[in-house]
């Protein structure tokens, strides 16, 4: 989730949706320059394109084709919450403006009319990409902390609802882990906190080289605390994946000789896994998680502690 200038300037994706060959080739030539063109030519091979991995930036949509047209296309995709905010531009013979209001009520950015003017097109195109852009990157600032560039405490509340909700659905075990430097205020107390903001930083930078699979995150849930949230993970690989995450801090050597733990940094982690089957909440499943903490902090820190 960390932010980077590549992904920002990266080259856009233009998903084009059109059943006429002609359209195609005409749109396609010109946009090749400047983007990744994918090509649809109706509605259901759209969906599909759509449905992949990588997702397009924009889709430059036709309203009239056979099978299923534009407008259903575009109902389908803001039904779908992963896809939702992929701006439409519809592109159409039909110019009436009760057909560019029944679009735009669907949820088109754009109204481009046909025969089109190219230049009008890539201008239209290259607006609805810079607010995308724009509006990712303020919501991906609203959802990273600041100081350490891993997600914040609202970006965790969110994937820990939404994973829960997962994981009784899919009926998988979902674990999380709980995070706490050992003895960090007498850390910044002795050091100072500008030094105490270099060791959260490289803390942040070697949780986040031990987290592997795709949908497990690592985020700063405040202060000198961090939480891991681990999909899809049984107890043991919890486990294990948590003492990986203590060596390495280990490892950094960060010098603490102010701590009755050790004379370097360490960490204390609890660990809690859960299965599908459990109703359990939000609040309820970091309270537990928090508890196996305390257990760490109560044995002597520097450990992990779970309920397996």
């Amino acid at each position: 989730m960390n932010l980077s200038n590549n992904d920002f300037w990266r080259k856009a994706t233009i998903l084009i949706v059109d059943d006429t060959p002609l359209n195609i080739q005409v749109l396609s030539q010109v946009l090749f320059r400047e983007y990744e063109v994918k090509i649809a030519t109706g509605g259901k091979m759209a969906l599909k394109i759509i449905d992949q991995v990588k997702k397009p930036d924009l889709i430059l949509l036709d309203i009239m084709m056979p099978e299923m047209d534009g407008y259903e296309v575009c109902r389908r995709i803001k039904n779908n919450p992963s896809i939702q905010d992929i701006p439409i531009i519809f592109v159409s013979g039909k110019g009436e403006v009760k057909d560019q209001k029944h679009g735009f009520d669907l949820g088109a950015v754009d109204y481009i009319t046909k025969p089109f003017d190219i230049p009008l097109v890539l201008a239209r195109i290259n607006v609805h990409l810079q607010l995308k852009r724009k509006s990712e990157k303020l919501e991906k600032m609203v959802m990273v902390d600041a100081l350490t560039d891993i997600p914040n405490r609202r970006a965790l509340d969110d994937a820990l609802e939404c994973e829960i909700k997962r994981a009784k659905r899919d009926k998988k075990t979902l674990s999380l882990m709980m995070i706490d430097v050992d003895h960090f205020k007498t850390f910044n107390d002795n050091y100072g906190h500008g030094v105490g903001d270099i060791c959260l930083r490289k803390i942040a930078q070697s949780l986040a080289s031990n987290i592997k699979r795709p949908g497990d995150m690592v985020g700063r849930f405040g202060g000198e605390e961090f939480m891991v949230v681990l999909p899809d993970c049984a107890p043991d690989g919890a486990v294990a994946i948590a003492e990986q995450m203590r060596q390495s801090i280990e490892m950094l050597n960060i010098p603490h000789k102010y701590s009755p733990v050790s004379d370097h940094v360490t960490v204390s982690i609890g660990v809690k896994s859960v299965l599908y089957e459990s109703e359990i909440t939000n609040d309820e499943f970091l309270n537990k998680t928090d508890q196996m903490l305390y257990l760490a902090k109560d044995q002597g820190r520097n450990r992990v502690v779970s309920d397996i």
